[in-house]
Parts: structure tokens; C-alpha cells; sequence
């Protein structure tokens, strides 16, 4: 097990986006994150990843609490919709990651040939599309040295061919140990792409396993033979 969370919660005024939030995460595996919009997905890897402070609740790493600077050793978040440093240029933001954040100099190239970013190396970031954009930060992503990477929709913004490319790219990643956390509202691109899920709803978690585990779980709360289907195991469970 890379890492456990336990009981955490998050608040905005009244209104609860966490509630007592507990999954774990195995090394290598591709986990996962499932639930409508506004079920609180980001808001979940915004408090894992430090960049929202989280009410209660507490990560775990063998066993020991892992504070802020420990989960920034631990984690690196790739969130949707942004675009950092949009003056800079593809090829600077790539080569920032690998020299001041210490990623990983080896998967240069590789990276940029499975993510199709050569012809976006000049271009500033700022300037690029939605779909292009997504593929420049699941570079930064992949280069970070951290073992797990929380990424935000990853496949928003990309057409069907896309897609499959960068999860063909990301699967290899995951295949070497790279630990993938993917927060998905498409629960069929979801079922074909990860090992195992967390199914998230109104901000609590309604089950946690691989599709014939949730199943086995809808079934012993009583609900109906959901079968292999993901949507109908996560709606028996919501």
C-alpha cells in the first residue's frame, strides 16, 4: 500500500464537500476516482495535495502521518482547466519540471513523443487549446519524480483518438510503477482504463474495489443484482 486516508472531512461554511472521506492507494496501480460533477472530486485532491487545508482527517505512509512537506515527496497534482506559466513555452515548462522540480530528465523524450507535444515545444502555453493544453500537463505530470500522481479528468478535452493514446501513455507509466489517481466523471472511459475504484458521492465515499468487488458489495447492502456493469454497480451504491 503507497497510502491511506482516514476519515477526512471538508467544509465550506454549511456546506459539506467531504464527509468522512477513508480509501487507501496501492503502489502502481491505476485508481480510480468516480462521481458526478459536484460530487467533490477536486475539492477530494485539492486537500490531498495541499493546496486546500482539509477540516479532519489524516494521510497515512506506512503506517505514519504524512504532513505537508512529506505529501509534496509523496504526491504531485495535475489539476484541470489551468495554464501555468502561459507566457512560457511548452519545451521551458517541461525542462522547469525536470531541473527546478527535480522530475525525471530520462522520460524527456519519451514523453514528448507519446503525448504528440514536439510540434507544441515553442508555442506558449497560454496560446494553446483545451485538448493541447491537457497534453502539456500530463507532461509535467509524468516527468515529476513523485510516485503518485493525482490527475484531474485526464482525458477532458480530447477527442477519441486522443484519448486512447494517453491512456495507452499512461498505462505504460503505471506499468514501470508510476502510481496513477485519475478523478473521472466518465465512468466508461473509467471501466475501461482503471484497476480499481473509489466511488464518490455528495462528498462520501460509497465504495472502494474493483468492479466484481463493488458489485458483491452493492448485493450485501441489499441493493439489485447490479452485474459487471460499472454505471449499474455505482448506481446500486448511490
Amino acid at each position: 500500500m503507497l497510502f491511506e486516508v482516514h476519515g477526512l472531512c471538508k467544509r465550506f461554511g454549511e456546506i459539506r464537500a467531504l464527509e468522512d472521506v477513508s480509501f487507501h492507494v496501492r503502489a502502481g496501480e491505476v485508481l480510480g476516482l468516480i462521481g458526478p460533477n459536484g460530487a467533490g472530486k477536486s475539492t477530494l485532491f485539492e486537500c490531498l495535495a495541499g493546496v486546500l487545508p482539509c477540516d479532519s482527517g489524516t494521510l497515512r505512509a506506512q503506517g505514519q502521518p504524512v504532513g505537508t512537506g512529506g505529501r509534496r515527496s509523496l504526491l504531485f497534482y495535475v489539476p484541470d482547466g489551468i495554464a501555468p506559466w502561459p507566457a512560457q513555452p511548452v519545451g521551458w515548462a517541461l525542462d522547469f519540471t525536470i531541473g527546478f522540480l527535480g522530475g525525471r530528465a530520462a522520460l524527456r523524450e519519451q514523453v514528448i513523443d507519446q503525448l504528440d507535444l514536439r510540434a507544441l515545444l515553442p508555442q506558449p502555453i497560454g496560446t494553446l487549446s483545451k485538448g493541447q493544453r491537457k497534453r502539456a500537463l500530463l507532461g509535467i505530470g509524468l516527468l515529476t519524480s513523485q510516485p503518485a500522481l493525482l490527475i484531474d479528468e485526464p482525458f477532458e478535452g480530447l477527442d477519441l483518438r486522443q484519448a486512447r493514446d494517453i491512456a495507452s501513455a499512461l498505462r505504460s507509466h503505471a506499468g514501470r510503477g508510476r502510481t496513477l489517481f485519475l478523478s473521472i466523471h466518465q465512468i466508461a472511459d473509467a471501466a475501461r482504463f482503471c484497476d480499481r475504484f473509489v466511488l464518490l458521492s455528495s462528498g462520501r465515499v460509497c465504495g472502494e474495489g474493483t468492479v466484481p468487488e463493488l458489485a458483491a458489495l452493492a448485493a450485501a447492502r441489499g441493493a439489485a443484482q447490479a452485474g459487471p456493469d460499472l454505471e449499474e454497480v455505482f448506481l446500486a451504491l448511490t
